[in-house]
């Protein structure tokens, strides 16, 4: 895969330890002198980081363990970034969850962890690293979703979680334009990764999202398109041609028609116990 000239002194990856954390570092590992990779499974990232440092010759790769739904956790990773020396830096807020069910029917515990990872942490790290891309360089990822574009019944927190991604990206764009920071809202649907499996409950074996093998699009479609539109200063990328043009038929579709059709969205929600919060970290 051919990768936009980028060069970043340092590149910030959370949920780094698989899926597209673990693509983007592997991608743009070239592309800096020091990688930072975050999730909460230490043993995972400690082998992404020696892989990556050998086959780069030069390269750091630091691994910080980290709940990032854990307000203490997050404390102390916003502490260590802040004592990191200044250099140009690329953020890639990548980590989320899901939690596939009825909202009625889901444990507080698991919504408020949902809440905290993909909103809080996401706005979180964004703000403690700005004034620093400010004064000395730097771009934004936020890993957005499809579902941004849908309510999406059974799947409503996640949905409204990635609609709030998308719009505060929006509106850091416009804020930092004139500071020469780009900041990307990437929108994939449907992905084979570990994602899925983390979002079920006990007990469902049903099908989360009927057709979506007609969506699939590729982990590295993902990095590469997402890549390709930074370089190009876009705003919002839906990877994959299928994805944008399901993205675009969605944008023109009248939204009590988008109500019809997802009122009518097959569904196979099994009565499940309820369970730990989990991620795709």
């Amino acid at each position: 895969m051919q990768t936009p000239r980028f060069q970043y002194d340092r590149i910030i990856i959370t949920g780094a330890s698989s899926g597209f954390g673990e693509a983007f570092a592997g991608t743009l590992a070239p592309h800096a002198g020091e990688l930072v990779l975050i999730a909460r499974r230490e043993d995972a990232l400690r082998r992404l980081a020696s892989a990556l440092e050998e086959r780069h010759p030069g390269l750091r790769a630091s691994v910080v363990p980290c709940d990032l739904a854990d307000e203490a956790s997050l404390d102390s990773l916003v502490s260590r970034l802040d004592g990191l020396p200044p250099g140009r830096t690329l953020l890639i807020n990548n980590a989320g969850a899901g939690d596939y069910g009825e909202f009625a029917d889901g444990r507080w515990e698991k919504i408020r962890a949902l809440l905290r990872l993909n909103v809080e942490s996401l706005t979180r790290l964004c703000h403690a690293l700005i004034p620093g891309m400010k004064r000395n360089g730097g771009d934004i990822i936020n890993i957005s979703s499809l579902g941004a574009l849908l309510p999406i019944p059974d799947f409503a927190v996640y949905a409204a979680t990635k609609a709030y991604v998308s719009s505060l990206s929006e509106a850091l764009r416009l804020e930092l334009r004139e500071h020469g920071i780009r900041v990307l809202a990437v929108c994939p649907g449907p992905v084979s990764t570990g994602f899925g499996k983390a979002a079920r409950r006990p007990g469902f074996t049903g099908n989360m999202m009927p057709g979506r093998n007609a969506f699939d699009t590729s982990v590295e479609t993902v990095v590469k398109d997402t890549l390709r539109a930074l370089s190009r200063g876009r705003a919002r990328v839906f990877p994959g041609m299928k994805i944008r043009l399901a993205a675009l038929l969605l944008s023109i579709a009248p939204l009590g028609l988008i109500r019809f059709f997802m009122g009518r969205r097959p569904r196979k929600i099994q009565p499940a116990p309820n369970d730990s919060p989990s991620s795709a970290s």
